[in-house]
């Protein structure tokens, strides 16, 4: 069954047996195949052979999509009971006019795509309603609701708060009071150690229950009076990364065992690249993502302290290792805020979309390349620690130059390493070289130095490996067939529109999202790794007699974009999200609930 994001208490009972039983959890939570009686013949850069791993890794997905499928609710009872046999609760109050709200609009009501809300409000169960109140007051960025208005609170103006109220006004009719402090920032700003959040889940769990339905309280209480209160700020304690950068800070949201809190790697010396790829050759389906949740997941990946700019040197940090509300776009999976559709996708901004209307011409049209234009952002890329910076590394990559010269040399480049084609079944002889000459059309159209200069796009110890590109608008980009979606600060505001276009999107991050449990990778987009080792491969599949296999994951992933990542969609999610969070923040929120199915039976 589909697993793409685990609940809470899914992933404290894996991280559990991983505590105990070491590695031989690790070699066994990868989701797809024994390796050993795998395909293993497939595309060489000069023929087609369906027994590749990526038909494989697409037909077990449309597998999973199909057995998803069969769980959507039709109506408010089964909706109802689905989410008691799954959440171990009555549903919250205003449940059925969500489910009204939610069907008139057309959308599919899947318990699965709502867990992402249960992975993050767990936690908040083991604090008391009153101290939430009290910590979501004291953050100055938020939005409130009083008497169904939805208010804007923020100490000055600040990017993408106007988005985040304009969405929420939308539903401000339906929604109880409540306090919601938004984190405004590019970075995530909560890791709690693992241990304490272990505990919270812990606590969760032993008081979950159903009361009896004629007990069961249908109305939220009233914030109003409340506000009159005068209690003391609570502070977040909010502070900058330790010595040791902010890998510190964010290991410790780890689990005791895991690869993260196990490893340290060595000083490194950016003057000599990081090679540390092997970790994903060993988890992958032969070079290729098999579980997208594990292979985007730092625990299990620490070599990503030196491959990823969020690990080197972020733009900003200010971090708390307490629990606290606090929504945000993305966050990395040892996070804690509570995640809400990200402002650049509610927002009608074609630097982020291409367009609402804008979505590409037909794939026979289409350029047989892949594209990607942007700004080298991902922190601070300085003098020397540049080369372990995710989007340069995936510039250098597909640069024919780079590359001819790093097969002249061990197969290193100057912050990369290029996979053993071998493994990819590559053919040598220039073949990769050939492939990006023809079929990528990439550049970086400001280089971020660090001091920065808008003005400038230049960077002097750049400027040797890179060679600026003029910018594209998105919807240009969609002229393209291939569109690799790389993070940038944290998750990439492009995604969606990728999503919602007639290209293929090829993903590549370490953050999670609101839709992370809507989509099903190898069915709706492709997921790539972070290294990038796996991109020649996956281009190879496409362009060696697969064109046909690249148009149906396109058109399919927009067709199902069309269905779960709809501005509706964004509605739906935001709506049951902050039902469930008034209830928690609710003093009586033991027996609040929906009990009208099981009264009126």
């Amino acid at each position: 069954m589909l697993s793409t994001l685990t609940s809470r208490a899914g992933r404290v009972l894996a991280f559990s047996v991983f505590v105990i039983l070491g590695l031989i959890w690790y070699t066994s939570s990868f989701k797809y195949y024994d390796a050993a009686s795998a395909p293993t013949t497939f595309y060489a850069g000069n023929g087609y052979n369906k027994s590749h791993p990526i038909d494989a890794l697409m037909d077990t997905a449309e597998t999973d999509l199909d057995e998803l499928l069969t769980t959507e609710s039709q109506d408010l009872a089964t909706a109802a009971e689905r989410y008691r046999a799954r959440r171990g609760r009555h549903p919250p109050p205003g449940f059925a006019e969500w489910f009204e709200f939610a069907k008139d609009k057309d959308s599919l009501v899947i318990e699965d795509f709502f867990d992402q809300i249960y992975h993050d409000l767990t936690p908040y169960w083991a604090l008391e309603p009153k101290e939430l109140r009290r910590q979501a007051k004291s953050i100055p960025t938020r939005i409130s609701i009083r008497n169904k208005k939805a208010i804007l609170n923020t100490d000055e103006p600040r990017n993408w708060m106007d988005s985040w109220h304009d969405l929420v006004s939308k539903l401000e009719g339906r929604l109880p009071d409540l306090d919601m402090p938004i984190n405004v920032m590019d970075e995530t700003r909560l890791v709690v150690p693992w241990e304490t959040v272990n505990e919270y889940v812990l606590k969760e769990q032993a008081g979950r229950t159903m009361p009896n339905a004629n007990h069961v309280i249908s109305e939220y209480m009233s914030l109003t009076q409340l506000d009159q209160e005068i209690a003391e700020a609570y502070d977040p304690e909010f502070a900058i990364p330790p010595e040791g950068g902010y890998w510190q800070m964010a290991k410790l949201g780890c689990p005791p065992g895991s690869p993260a809190r196990n490893n340290t790697l060595p000083m490194i010396d950016f003057g000599t690249p990081p090679w540390e790829f092997d970790n994903f050759e060993r988890m992958s389906y032969h070079g290729y993502v098999g579980n997208f949740t594990l292979a985007k997941d730092p625990c299990v990946r620490p070599e990503m302290q030196v491959l990823h700019g969020t690990f080197l040197e972020p733009i900003s940090v200010s971090t708390s290792n307490k629990l606290l509300p606090l929504f945000g776009g993305s966050k990395l999976p040892m996070n804690n805020e509570i995640l809400l559709p990200p402002a650049m996708y509610w927002a009608q901004n074609e630097h982020y979309s291409g367009g609402e209307k804008e979505h590409g011409g037909e794939w026979e049209d289409k350029m047989n390349k892949a594209v990607w234009r942007g700004a080298a952002t991902g922190g601070r890329a300085r003098e020397p620690n540049w080369t372990g910076f995710q989007r340069h590394r995936f510039m250098s990559m597909v640069n024919a130059t780079s590359v001819q010269q790093a097969e002249q040399n061990n197969s290193h480049g100057i912050n990369f390493r290029l996979p053993n084609y071998a493994d990819y079944k590559l053919n040598g002889d220039g073949f990769v070289t050939q492939l990006l000459e023809q079929h990528t059309d990439t550049g970086f159209n400001h280089l971020v130095c660090t001091p920065y200069n808008e003005a400038d796009p230049t960077c002097p110890y750049l400027d040797p490996y890179f060679q600026l590109a003029e910018g594209m608008p998105m919807k240009k980009m969609y002229n393209y067939k291939y569109l690799p979606d790389l993070d940038g600060n944290s998750f990439s505001g492009r995604f969606r529109g990728f999503m919602l276009s007639t290209s293929l999107p090829i993903k590549a991050t370490i953050y999670n999202e609101w839709h992370d449990s809507r989509l099903v990778p190898w069915v709706h987009f492709v997921p790539m790794d972070t290294t990038y080792i796996d991109f020649y491969g996956i281009m190879a599949y496409f362009l060696g007699g697969r064109d046909s296999v690249a148009r149906k994951i396109a058109l399919a992933g927009k067709a199902w974009s069309e269905k779960v990542l709809r501005r509706e969609d964004m509605q739906i999610y935001t709506y049951r999200l902050l039902l469930e969070y008034a209830r928690i923040c609710d003093d009586r929120r033991e027996y609040l609930g929906y009990t009208n199915d099981i009264l009126g039976s």
